[in-house]
């Protein structure tokens, strides 16, 4: 028996109902679904994560078997994360852009899951990524900034970080500079998810 496509779902956008990276999301797993058995894990990040503080990483930094009972609780939520990527075939990530860049809790989720040992190691030829054999579909939305111009610092930024942690598969799906022409842009961004494979 054919085993379900592992979906985690990303959603960074602080709105709910009127989000458009939502909406983007919920047609590509609809669609994707309509494809192939899926199951789905849902984070919202934009309820809030915790910054990477002091004590994170001290506890990051000591040896697993050393941890105090206390160390290992300040790391709990990053290894569910990482689990969660763990056990997914695809990331659907959905973000708006923010002031040319990324939300700050996808930020804080992307400070979270880059841990050395858990999802890169370092070797003689440079840092490598462990979370291999995956794929991420970016859904993004903006008002004003083009994505793949000059002044945008998300989707490269993405890119960048989910291969470092050896996700090298990556589709950006973009309903850009909604300000001039919204509703072309959603027509545009909705035939690219119709044109996605499971």
């Amino acid at each position: 028996m054919t085993q379900p496509e592992h979906i985690l779902r990303i959603d960074a956008s602080a709105r709910t109902d009127a989000s458009t990276t939502r909406q983007l999301a919920n047609s590509a797993i609809n669609h994707l679904a309509s494809r192939t058995d899926v199951q789905i894990t849902q984070r919202d990040v934009s309820l809030g994560l915790p910054f990477v503080d002091e004590d994170w990483v001290t506890a990051n930094f000591t040896p697993e078997d050393d941890r105090t009972p206390e160390q290992a609780a300040k790391l709990a939520l990053s290894d569910t994360l990482i689990s969660e990527i763990e056990a997914a075939d695809t990331l659907i990530i959905a973000t708006p852009i923010y002031n040319f860049g990324i939300p700050a809790t996808l930020k804080a989720w992307i400070d979270l899951i880059a841990r050395a040992r858990k999802t890169f190691r370092y070797t003689p030829n440079g840092p490598e990524g462990l979370l291999t054999g995956k794929r991420a579909i970016l859904l993004v939305a903006s008002g004003g900034t083009s994505v793949g111009s000059a002044i945008d610092f998300a989707t490269p930024y993405l890119k960048h970080a989910l291969a470092f942690i050896g996700i090298t598969d990556v589709r950006i799906i973009a309903a850009d500079q909604l300000n001039q022409g919204a509703e072309e842009k959603l027509i545009a961004a909705e035939t690219k998810i119709a044109e996605l494979s499971p």
